[in-house]
């Protein structure tokens, strides 16, 4: 039993790495498309950015939301990354151990 819920939390570990490289491939589509390196008109190009808009967006437009206005600048991002960050090392470096029993 101890087992399967090591697994399960590294599973839920990896599944937290790839949403942070989902976040990251936002950003980078996002300024792509801002620039004008990357047509938005494109139909692959718009389904690539919707669908990524559809796992992104649920959990960035609450921290946009609370967080203050600094105008053009979108600072969501970074922090849905640093909380991801933090999960993640809590998952490996708090419940793992915990559950294991290491000291």
């Amino acid at each position: 039993m101890i087992e399967l819920l090591v697994y399960l939390l590294t599973f839920i570990s990896y599944l937290i790495q790839l949403y942070v490289y989902v976040i990251i491939a936002s950003v980078i589509l996002s300024w792509l498309m801002a620039f004008g390196v990357v047509n938005p008109y494109n139909p692959t190009v718009r389904a690539i950015w919707q669908g990524i808009n559809a796992v992104t967006e649920p959990l960035l437009r609450p921290i946009r939301n609370t967080l203050p206005s600094l105008g053009a600048i979108d600072i969501s991002p970074i922090v849905l990354l640093l909380a991801c960050f933090f999960v993640q090392g809590l998952i490996s470096q708090v419940l793992i151990p915990v559950i294991v029993g290491a000291p």
